[in-house]
């Protein structure tokens, strides 16, 4: 008989596996880090916050162009910072306290290894849970959940350096604001980064290896934002990091193009891997994919019997509300083997919180191409509507790709303020296969609202 009815590792989405139908079962939660995973503790709530007082700053030195005078008089990182995390912290402590002390759930907080079938090690790394640190214990499960995330990854030449660097795990808890940083790498982190930092008064520098920031963007909203970016901080493209030491100030990088540069601060931001390595996981029997993302199917079952994984550590894409859909799906298949429910991983959103913001759902204009779509093409700005005129806005866009065949909506890409929110429109007509004539014609839009820029592309497409 196994030790415990369920086995979760990692407590981001995985610990929403603990449902009412496991009230009378006995549960064990492993966590080696911070609990609660990366969205709560590193990743999108205290990024978005730090995201609300950039924006804030970005707001008063722009004010002057609506006949409002006004200037930032300071920037008080200490209280930005400590507002943020003195919200976060408690929440992720009474998160870890509850596992600990709670009902039906015992919390291990350490390093799990798999042993054998569905036999997993732990040694205690870390204080706050009922066991000692170093202390080491075997446990079993009827079935085990890995929901381990991933992690920040490193290139070689700062690695193997040795230079001071930060990731988005430590830059957010900085116990000053640097002068002036550099930020390796152009994707979500990076630009999110980079406009947080700038708008907050550091003199940023973005080294990006391609020649535009966002690559897996739709290419002409990706090339706009690039634009964007190159108006508010000094950005480097086509260029990598050759070579790097320690300087008076800070970090002195090498670059393949230019000269040498140097600062207080160096962020790194060239993406996120798996966390499915040094578990074990041969020994269990569940397979990984050469990308490192551990193997699953439809319904979030691994090669091994009775062992399911679920967030970035499988899914296709890292995003929370992937990972707490992929978590609703497992934990009801969890308790009911003959009605298994499967991953939807079609039309899933993303966001990117810089400035200006950017979404997107679907195919780009090159994919909805190269998938032989007979595809037609709406590219509607912000400033032609009304409130894009009140916003005073000349960059804002909305890019709609849709088949023209079917009249179904086949991707969507916007740029600009609210960009999040407003798009939220589309997703729901791409999730339920309504056509951009059906969503445009048969509803009202409110006017003079800036959701009148969606209107406007729906009937242009």
């Amino acid at each position: 008989m196994a030790d415990y009815d369920l086995i979760i590792i990692g407590t981001g989405s995985g610990n929403s596996l603990v449902t009412e139908d496991f009230a009378d079962k006995k549960v064990a939660v492993i966590e080696r880090g911070i609990f609660g995973g990366t969205c709560l503790n590193v990743g999108c709530i205290p990024t978005k916050m730090f995201v609300y007082a950039a924006e804030v700053a970005t707001t008063i030195r722009d004010a002057a162009r609506f006949g409002v005078d006004a200037t930032l008089d300071g920037v008080r990182w200490p209280d930005i910072r400590d507002r943020v995390f003195g919200r976060i912290d408690p929440i992720s402590d009474s998160g870890r306290d509850y596992r600990v002390s709670g009902p039906h759930t015992t919390a291990y907080l350490g390093q799990a290894t798999f042993v054998g079938e569905r036999e997993v090690e732990v040694e205690i790394t870390r204080p706050g849970g009922a066991h000692a640190v170093g202390e080491k214990h075997r446990i079993t499960g009827d079935q085990v959940v890995i929901a381990t995330g991933s992690r920040a990854t490193i290139p070689e030449v700062i690695e193997s350096s040795g230079v001071p660097y930060e990731t988005s795990d430590t830059v957010m808890r900085l116990p000053d604001l640097p002068r002036s940083m550099a930020i390796i790498g152009g994707g979500v982190i990076g630009a999110e980064f980079a406009h947080v930092f700038s708008a907050l008064g550091v003199q940023v520098t973005q080294v990006q290896r391609g020649d535009r920031l966002l690559h897996r963007l739709d290419a002409e909203v990706g090339t706009l934002f690039t634009q964007q970016a190159q108006q508010q901080w000094d950005l480097r493209l086509n260029t990598q990091v050759v070579g790097a030491s320690r300087s008076g100030t800070g970090v002195r990088l090498e670059l393949s193009e230019g000269s040498p540069l140097e600062v207080d601060v160096l962020l790194i931001a060239t993406g996120r891997a798996p966390n499915s390595d040094g578990m074990g996981l041969e020994v269990a029997g569940v397979q990984v994919r050469p990308d490192g993302r551990v193997q699953v199917d439809e319904h979030g079952r691994t090669t091994a019997d009775g062992v399911w994984a679920l967030g970035d550590v499988s899914a296709p894409v890292q995003l929370k509300h992937l990972a707490n859909h992929e978590a609703r799906v497992v934990a009801h298949n969890l308790v009911h083997p003959d009605d298994l429910r499967s991953f939807a991983h079609t039309n899933v959103p993303a966001a990117v919180f810089s400035h200006p913001q950017v979404a997107m759902v679907g195919l780009t204009e090159e994919a909805a191409r190269e998938a032989g779509h007979d595809i037609t093409v709406k590219l509607q700005r912000y400033g032609d509507t009304a409130y894009g005129w009140a916003m005073e806005d000349t960059t804002g866009v909305v890019k709609l790709i849709g088949d023209a065949s079917t009249g179904l909506i086949l991707g969507a890409h916007f740029m600009g303020p609210h960009a999040s929110t407003l798009i939220q429109t589309v997703i729901h007509a791409m999730s339920f296969g309504q056509t951009a004539e059906d969503v445009a014609r048969d509803q009202f839009w409110i006017h003079p609202a800036l959701a009148e820029v969606v209107e406007n592309a729906l009937l242009g497409l």
